[in-house]
This record gives C-alpha cells, sequence and structure tokens, in this order.
C-alpha cells in the first residue's frame, strides 16, 4: 500500500517541486519504505512507499520503457500476471516485477479504458509526457481512496486530503452542506469533501486532465443488471462457495507476513476459513473486545481461531474512546463518526505488530443483504404496497404524528417510526434507516444563520442520485446498491483505509473483488433475505465451512458502548466541545440542552454527540491549530 499526490497547472505554468514534495510526505505514514518524485514543468506527481511485492524493483514512480509515460499507483493488481503474459505477447517489455507496472502498459495499448482490464484495489496518477496530460483513476469499489481539488488553473491531488491541504495554494473553505451531510450520515458523501474547492474521485471513474481544457470525469464501471441470474439454487450456492475461496487465494499474494482480522461474525469467519483451507503456516488472527458484552465478539472469534488453528490475539478497546479526538482526526482529514473507527484502528494496531497484510471480511453485508435494516424496510414496502399514496400518505402521516414516541425502543417496536415510514416513499423510508441523526434532530444544533440555510438543502440528495440509478426496480435491490455505492464507500471502506494505513497496514477485501460483486449483485434478491433472516443464501454457502452457530447467530456488527461512552468515560470531554466549537457553525445553547437530556436519559442522543465530538477533534487538529501526527503508542496484547 502507498500514497500518491501532485500537482497541475491546467495553464502550462510552472509548479514548484518542493511544495509536492511536502504534499507527497504528509502520506509517510501510507508509505514509511521509499520516496519518488517526478515532474514535468507544469505537473509533478510523487510517491511513498509501502513494499509489499518486488520489495528491491518496485521503487516508484514507474516509467514506460521510452520513458515517455510515468505513473505512480497505491494498490495491489491481483490478476497482474495474467495481464502481464498477454502484454508481453504483445510486445510489451517489463522493468520490473511490480504489478503496478501493468497500469502503464495497459494504458500504452488501450488508453485511459486500460484500467477495465485490472481487478484490484487500486488508485493512480499517470503522466503522459507526450502531451502533457494527467489520468487519475479509481477502482470500482472505491477501497483506495483519492481526492483531487481545484483552485484557478491549479489542480491538487492526494491519498488522503492532508497532501491537499499541505499545498498553501489550496483554500480551505469550508462546504456547509457537506457539514449537514456529515452530522445527518457519520460521513461526507462522494463527490463533496468537507472543503468547497475538493473532492472525492468517485469509485469507478477516472479523470482526465489536459492543459487548456476543463478536467473530464468518465465513469468506467457500474454494477451489472441486478438480479438476473436464473440459475438453481444449488449452483448459485456452488457459485458463492467456489469465487470465494478463487478471491481469497488471489489476495494472498506478498513478499511480506499476512493475516487476517476475525471479528467471530460471518464475513470475517469465511474469509479465515478460505484461507485455512489454502493450508501452510497456522494464519495470524486479531480482533478487540469490551468489557461490555453486548458489544464484544471477541470470545466468538476465540472459538473460530481455535477451530481453525490460528494464531490468534484480542485487545480490549473498552478504555480508548478518546482516539476519535486526540489521534484519529489526523488520519482522516474529514470529520467523521463512524464509531467503529477506534476498534478498527485497534485491531489495525496489533495486527501491525505481526504482520505488513491483513485480510477482512467488509463487503459481506452489501451483496448478501445482511443489514437489519434490509428486513424492516421489505417489511415495509409490503405494508406500502397495500394502499395506493393518496390514502397511505395521509392516513399512516396522520397516525404517525399522534402515536407517542419510543427512541428508547428498537426498531422494530417504534411504532411511530413504523407509521411515519409507511407515509413516505420507499427511498425516503430506507435513507431515513440509514442516517445515524435525522434533519429534524440536526437543524436544531446548527448556528441560526446556518440552520436557515440548511432548511433549504436535502441531506439525502447524493443518496437519492444513486437509488435513482440502480440497475433494478427492486426495492431491496436498490437499498443494497445505494449502501454499495455510498456507505461502504465513504464510511466503512474509509473507516478501514485510515485506521489501518495509520499504523501503515494493508487490508484487502477478498469480498470486494469487483468480480465476486458482480456474481453476488446478479443473485436475485429472494435468496438473500428470506422472512427477516438476511444473507440466507450466503449462510448456505458456507455450511461447509463454518459451524452452525456462527451462521445463526444474530448479527452483532463491530460496535462500541457508544451510549455509556457518552454518559460517562467521554463526560468532560462533551462538554469542553461543546464550548469550543465555532459559534457560526454551531449553537451552544442547543446542544447544552441536548447534552442534558442524553444524560438524564430523557434522550438517547449518543450518535448526534458523537457526531458534534468527532468534528471539534478534527476542527481543533486542522483548524485550530497546525496538524501534527499523532505518536503511535504500544498495545498490550492478550494471546
Amino acid at each position: 500500500m502507498c500514497g500518491i499526490a501532485g500537482w497541475m497547472k491546467l495553464d502550462g505554468g510552472a509548479v514548484d517541486p518542493r511544495l509536492v514534495e511536502a504534499m507527497r510526505d504528509t502520506l509517510e505514514h501510507r508509505g514509511p519504505d521509499d520516496a519518488g518524485l517526478f515532474g514535468l514543468p507544469h505537473a509533478q506527481i510523487g510517491h511513498r512507499r509501502l513494499s509489499i511485492i518486488d520489495l528491491r524493483g518496485g521503487h516508484q514512480p514507474l516509467f514506460s520503457r521510452d520513458r515517455s509515460i510515468v505513473a505512480v499507483v497505491n494498490g495491489e493488481i491481483y490478476n497482474h500476471r495474467e495481464l502481464r503474459a498477454a502484454l508481453e505477447r504483445e510486445g510489451a517489455r517489463f522493468s520490473t516485477g511490480s504489478d503496478c507496472e501493468t497500469v502503464i502498459h495497459l494504458y500504452e495499448r488501450y488508453g485511459p479504458r486500460g484500467i477495465e482490464r485490472l481487478r484490484g484495489m487500486f488508485a493512480f496518477a499517470l503522466l503522459d509526457t507526450r502531451d502533457g496530460r494527467l489520468l487519475l483513476g479509481r477502482d470500482r469499489l472505491g477501497i483506495k481512496p483519492l481526492y483531487w481539488a481545484r483552485s484557478g488553473a491549479d489542480v491538487f491531488f492526494g491519498s488522503e486530503l492532508k497532501a491537499v491541504l499541505a499545498n498553501p495554494r489550496f483554500p480551505r473553505r469550508l462546504e456547509p452542506r457537506a457539514l449537514y451531510e456529515y452530522l445527518c450520515l457519520r460521513y461526507v458523501p462522494a463527490p463533496r469533501t468537507i472543503y468547497a474547492d475538493a473532492w472525492k474521485l468517485p469509485a469507478g471513474h477516472y479523470l482526465e486532465l489536459v492543459p487548456g481544457q476543463e478536467p473530464r470525469l468518465t465513469r468506467y464501471w457500474d454494477l451489472p443488471e441486478m438480479g438476473t441470474d436464473d440459475d438453481p439454487e444449488e449452483r448459485l450456492v456452488e457459485k458463492i462457495d467456489g469465487l470465494l475461496e478463487e478471491c481469497v487465494r488471489s489476495h494472498l499474494m506478498s513478499e511480506v507476513p499476512l493475516g487476517a482480522f476475525l471479528s467471530g461474525g460471518l464475513d470475517s469467519s469465511a474469509v479465515v476459513a478460505c484461507l485455512a483451507g489454502a493450508g501452510g503456516e497456522p494464519i495470524k488472527t486479531c480482533t478487540v473486545g469490551f468489557s461490555d458484552r453486548a458489544h464484544d465478539e471477541s470470545r466468538y472469534a476465540a472459538e473460530l481461531a481455535a477451530r481453525f488453528g490460528t494464531d490468534h490475539r484480542s485487545y480490549d478497546a473498552s478504555a480508548d474512546p478518546l482516539l476519535a479526538r486526540t489521534t484519529l482526526p489526523w488520519f482522516f482529514d474529514e470529520p467523521f463518526a463512524d464509531s467503529s473507527a477506534v476498534p478498527t484502528y485497534l485491531v489495525s494496531r496489533l495486527a501491525r505488530e505481526r504482520v505488513t497484510v491483513a485480510l477482512s471480511g467488509d463487503g459481506g453485508d452489501e451483496n448478501f443483504a445482511g443489514y437489519r435494516r434490509y428486513a424492516f424496510d421489505a417489511l415495509e414496502n409490503r405494508w406500502r404496497s397495500r394502499l395506493p399514496g393518496f390514502l397511505r400518505r395521509p392516513l399512516f402521516g396522520a397516525l404517525g404524528a399522534l402515536y407517542p414516541k419510543g427512541d428508547r425502543l428498537p426498531r422494530a417496536l417504534r411504532a411511530k417510526t413504523l407509521l411515519q415510514n409507511l407515509a413516505r416513499d420507499p427511498f425516503e423510508a430506507y435513507a431515513r434507516s440509514v442516517a445515524s441523526n435525522l434533519p429534524e434532530w440536526v437543524l436544531p444544533i446548527l448556528a441560526p444563520d446556518l440552520r436557515a440555510q440548511m432548511r433549504e438543502v436535502d441531506p439525502f440528495a447524493t443518496l437519492r442520485e444513486h437509488y435513482e440509478r440502480a440497475p433494478s426496480r427492486d426495492p431491496l435491490e436498490r437499498a443494497m446498491y445505494l449502501d454499495l455505492k455510498t456507505n461502504l464507500v465513504d464510511d466503512i471502506l474509509t473507516k478501514v483505509d485510515r485506521a489501518s494505513m495509520a499504523v501503515s497496514l494493508e487490508v484487502r477485501v477478498p469480498l470486494l473483488d469487483h468480480v465476486f460483486v458482480e456474481m453476488a449483485a446478479r443473485i436475485p434478491a429472494r435468496y438473500k433475505l428470506r422472512g427477516m433472516e438476511g444473507k440466507a443464501i450466503f449462510k448456505q454457502a458456507m455450511v461447509r465451512r463454518l459451524p452452525a452457530d456462527t451462521l445463526t447467530r444474530r448479527k452483532q456488527g463491530f460496535t462500541v458502548p457508544l451510549t455509556a461512552w457518552t454518559r460517562s468515560a467521554l463526560e468532560g470531554e462533551l462538554d469542553q466541545a461543546v464550548e469550543s466549537l465555532p459559534s457560526e457553525l454551531f449553537d451552544r445553547a442547543a446542544l447544552r440542552s441536548v447534552l442534558a437530556e442524553h444524560r438524564s436519559g430523557r434522550r438517547d442522543a449518543a450518535e448526534l454527540l458523537w457526531a458534534v465530538l468527532c468534528f471539534d477533534g478534527w476542527w481543533s487538529c486542522h483548524h485550530r491549530r497546525a496538524p501534527a501526527r499523532p505518536s503511535r503508542p504500544s498495545v498490550a496484547v492478550h494471546p
């Protein structure tokens, strides 16, 4: 894994290589082993390397044979051997053993569309010295990040926003809409960032930058039409099992120690089961747990580790909530409020003590309808379809308004929420189930002027765009597509990338190999969600690999005791955050009221207060003082 950064002037003016070097070196944690730089007068690209493959010969930037094409690449190309063989048959001559060199030769043969032949996780910048153009590309699922920004003729890019922020020519203008979206969703959805003049390069896209022309963004991949595989169920089960094993094996290429995350849940257990089946040395696995048993899966991970004979370690994360305010903001660059970033960072730190590469189980929920909200959404859609909209909206809207609130109850018992959702269209109801904080909770804590401005903004508009363009009319498949394009990329994969790269650990995700994702997308929804049971067909496929209790245990997720943290361990931090937030953005009096209600037990506002706390940590790190890389404390492990 690596970090890339660069700067280009669209008007052909000269860039300062010293500034590009400074941009590049903000990414040292992503690539502590080596650094490189190359440029033309109008464009410079830089690279920081974490050595995984071709340890001696993989220095970047990489060059074509005649040195006319130069590239810096972050990630892994899992089909590089097949590509290399095919390209060599066509006359290509490789200079290194690096998997990333295939990017250059594909561009030589096929131009920008060569990216379509890559199978892997990647983000790259390719400079064509023949006409001075720069090509930026990102993998299909957005496993690897890439940001770009513009100020006049200046275009900046980097694996993380901090590389862009390191260039003094970039204006740090906050985007108010992005703040509103963040508070509702826990993250800022692509293509926006928290800054008005910077964007995430969307997954499955490339960006062409040509001197004298406007940037041109192209989508090169999307999911196929969903639910079209008409094979019998037994054949679908065989496909899942066989392709998962093939994907896991392809993700094992490495010249450095490799291990896996093992939470005890279905997805990570399936990956470890396939790893164990590959033979060789005992797999190094790790997990984190909590003293609160309601949030602790470490005992299940230990049982599975014993079953598969792994070399397993665990870490108790109960005492580390302050990481979200002290350590993580520097690595995330944007406000980010998924509380599972804390255990993800801790398990990455634990893994890095023994390995450089770890496999994870991310992607199973999006592929096979694993989230519990899918079942509730399907139930609501069945009821919604029985009444025409002109009757349903006024009837259930009125009933929902009259019914008492039950915020502290599980969603299945919240009749008020159910009635209100039945009055809404399917997208709006689903979007509200995805949101960590609803707009009516967020607006009151915004400063008055900002609140008035945001009343005219739909914080779910980006989500609706994805929902509407899903390659299916089935409500469940549209919801899964939406999650794949938003929550997966901008929350889960962002969390895993930043938390692991903070300790120079590469994380690979076999369940998000695009070939596997396309196969899963074609499986009809009826095989994935049966009644209230999600991942039904995936569980069938794993019957021969995993014990029955792993397949039948209720999904727990990588969660933290957030309500307890915000009412005890973080009490002083929350008080300090509320009083120090910028008054042009937040209404402190309203926040004090929310905090009082939360502490009294009248309301559970843990998610909202956590989002505020994380914003304050980010604001303090990036705007109150000059950002400084935090130190890396060691961890105590429990075999």
